[in-house]
């Protein structure tokens, strides 16, 4: 019996009928813009020491573990031959894109692509905690044999405006496909007490615990692009958990997505280009809070890291989808892509809240390695006097439909509560929500998680409360109906259009 390979899966080869139905459906076009696509990656290690952004405490990388990879997805859809709108797809192995990023790098992409809308450039950090430090004065960090902030975010912004273009310029008909996997990677972290606290990382073994505050989502959200000659040529993987496995080291890592990256390269094919888009996951992580041994133990008997169990666990579920996926490629399908910035109400921070900042920072001064956390409460103690005059806050959102899927992003670590709701209010067949992009990265609780407090959901760990996260639900949810009402679901809105809470 004859086999043929399949993204590198071997599989008995099937009948002529069959091969006919296969080649007459390997690239559909369907009734929309007809896409261009292109794909290009580059690596954004930094060249000397640095340091280490996610953690309270000063971290100098002392080796590389792995390489730091920046991908860039480009789609351009057309009608007729003639270009109507685009998307930039960027993702970076850094913990968050800090607000000072987009407009340096948007500003060089405009030097460079000058016909290309700026807006429609779509930043995401994949949340590894072992990437450098993106913000002056964040850290202590020594002046000598030490790369700063500035010089590294100098560098960073020069090669993602490079790989986004380089991107662009790539671009040649070609397809999408899409699919839905299952993979358990993300867990909650936010263990509940018989008092109603809660806390990220608690303990599970004290007799006062009673279980864990919210649910999970394994579901794999999976978008395929492929070139004219039916290659895979990136991907799109959307899963609901931060890289953030290494999170503690001294070294540079780009955590589980290194992983994903070799297997599927070392399946598909060495170029492959792969975005990483955590989902929302802002009370999710890779840590266990319980069973830990047998967790342990199994690791040992695969002979695997953890990453590289979470690179196991990921690559086997794209590969089987891309096959699934293979028969069904469209090359013109309804596009559009809305760039939207979002007025949301700021949290509140009490008279309470405000005195247990005082507290805290006057506990704090005088303590070596304390800026950081200081800083931290400094921050909620200049959000309540400013906040009457201040009482919202902007997040720059964007809305794709691509065929039958829809993409939201958002800017914070978002609960993973409101990534259920946009997925089951959206009138898409699949919705990816897709977080820490263009933006700050803090935290978006729950009301239930406010109630039950802790790091994550208390007032320094963000801006924006459950009000405001009501409101961005509902207003993405109204965008991403709206592409699918609109009688022309390619045609853009005005870049930059506000809209204010409803």
């Amino acid at each position: 019996m004859q086999t043929t390979t399949i993204l590198g899966l071997r599989r008995r080869r099937p009948g002529r009928a069959l091969l006919i139905l296969l080649a007459a459906t390997a690239l559909i076009r369907c009734s929309g813009a007809e896409l261009h696509i292109g794909a290009a990656c580059t690596d954004i290690t930094p060249e000397r020491p640095v340091a280490l952004d996610g953690q309270f405490n000063t971290r100098i990388s002392t080796n590389i573990d792995n390489p730091l990879l920046a991908t860039a997805v480009a789609i351009e859809a057309r009608d007729g031959g003639q270009s109507i709108d685009e998307a930039i797809f960027v993702s970076v192995d850094i913990v968050a894109i800090r607000k000072a990023l987009p407009p340096l790098i948007r500003g060089q992409l405009s030097a460079k692509l000058p016909a290309v809308d700026p807006r429609k450039l779509i930043l995401t950090a994949t949340h590894t905690h072992t990437a450098p430090v993106t913000e002056e004065g964040k850290y202590e960090i020594p002046a000598e044999g030490v790369m700063q902030p500035a010089e590294y975010v100098e560098s960073l912004a020069g090669k993602l405006a490079e790989v986004a273009a380089r991107a662009w310029e790539r671009r040649q008909p070609g397809g999408v496909s899409w699919g839905l996997g299952h993979t358990v990677v993300g867990h909650n972290r936010r263990a509940v007490y018989a008092d109603g606290a809660a806390k990220m990382y608690g303990s599970t073994r004290q007799p006062d615990f009673r279980g864990i505050e919210g649910g999970e989502d394994h579901g794999l959200e999976l978008l395929f692009f492929w070139d004219g000659q039916r290659k895979l040529i990136a991907s799109g993987i959307n899963v609901a958990c931060p890289s953030q496995v290494a999170e503690h080291r001294s070294s540079v890592n780009a955590d589980f997505w290194h992983d994903v990256r070799e297997r599927l390269r070392a399946v598909i094919t060495p170029d492959l280009c792969v975005l990483g888009w955590p989902g929302a996951a802002g009370d999710l992580s890779p840590h266990w809070l319980y069973r830990k041994a047998a967790e342990e133990r199994m690791l040992r008997l695969r002979g695997l890291t953890r990453t590289q169990d979470i690179g196991r666990l990921i690559s086997s579920e794209a590969i089987e989808i891309g096959e699934l996926t293979r028969g069904d490629i469209r090359t013109a399908v309804p596009f559009g892509h809305r760039a939207v910035d979002l007025v949301l109400p700021a949290r509140k921070v009490t008279e309470e809240e405000a005195a247990e900042a005082r507290k805290e920072i006057e506990a704090l001064k005088g303590t070596s390695g304390t800026s950081h956390r200081i800083a931290w409460y400094q921050a909620t103690m200049h959000r309540f006097q400013t906040q009457d005059a201040a009482p919202t806050c902007t997040a720059e959102v964007h809305v794709l439909r691509i065929g039958d899927i829809a993409i939201a992003t958002c800017p914070f670590e978002l609960f993973q509560d409101y990534g259920v709701q946009i997925k089951s209010r959206s009138k898409a067949e699949q919705t990816l929500v897709i977080q820490l992009t263009g933006g700050s990265g803090r935290y978006l609780p729950t009301r239930r998680a406010v109630a039950g407090g802790g790091y994550s959901a208390v007032v320094e760990s963000g801006i924006v409360g459950p009000d405001g996260g009501q409101v961005l639900v509902d207003r993405i949810v109204e965008l991403i109906d709206r592409l699918w009402d609109s009688p022309e679901p390619h045609q853009s809105t005005t870049p930059g259009q506000g809209a204010g809470p409803t």
